[in-house]
């Protein structure tokens, strides 16, 4: 299922009925299930709105909050600290000190596992660079190679 994009997203305005929760997982790119899932798990800043028969409908505001928590989970956070800052947010006003830091703890988590990405990349941009020098040179034989024994 192929989400609507960000820009999408803003451009494709939300009936003020709200959107199923079929329309709603379309639209974000997770599935029914997933959407449940953050509802049960306490994820969502607000609980869907329900129909007189019960049934979902999901908002702008939901939507961009999901959004928010795809994007966070892709980022490394864990469900408890989504769910740490899902209840902040319903807390209201008067914790965004403590919104802040969770958000710069888990920056600086982020932060420290690109460096050692960014490490670990130009390793194999210096070994792609040796092959290809190697290769060029006609002096491919003298790449590394396993001893025999």
């Amino acid at each position: 299922m192929a989400p609507v994009t960000g820009s999408s997203l803003r451009k494709t305005p939300v009936p003020e009925r709200g959107l199923s929760i079929a329309e709603a997982a379309r639209r974000t790119g997770v599935s029914v299930y997933t959407l449940r899932y953050y509802e049960r798990a306490g994820l969502m800043a607000t609980a869907p709105r329900r129909t007189t028969g019960g049934s979902r409908r999901y908002h702008a505001a939901d939507l961009k909050w999901i959004r928010i928590c795809t994007r966070m989970r892709a980022a490394g956070m864990s469900i408890d600290l989504i769910r740490r800052y899902a209840e902040l947010v319903r807390a209201g006003a008067g914790n965004e000190k403590e919104r802040l830091e969770l958000l710069e703890s888990h920056r600086a988590k982020v932060a420290a596992e690109l460096a050692t990405l960014t490490e670990h990349l130009a390793l194999m941009d210096h070994k792609i660079e040796v092959y290809r020098r190697q290769l060029a040179e006609g002096n491919a034989a003298s790449l590394w190679s396993a001893p025999r024994g």
